[in-house]
């Protein structure tokens, strides 16, 4: 249940991440730009918290690099 409640609290963090660079950009760019620009960034700190959108997002990278070692030289 705590990684669930920790990934809610990231999503709603991003959530604010993506409103407020969505109007701070909107001073500078086109909406279409600021939109473009805050999602970028809220989905970088999230997937930076959850990668692959998962608590067990680790465990993905690590089977990932294991994959590319024994495969590639």
């Amino acid at each position: 249940m705590s990684d669930r409640l920790h990934q809610l609290v990231d999503l709603l963090v991003a959530a604010l991440i993506a409103g407020t660079s969505t109007v701070l950009w909107g001073f500078v760019a086109p909406p279409a730009v600021a939109l473009w620009i805050a999602t970028l960034f809220a989905a970088m700190y999230y997937f930076s918290r959850n990668p692959w959108g998962s608590p067990k997002g680790d465990a993905y990278n690590e089977w990932i690099d294991d994959l590319y070692d024994r495969y590639l030289p």
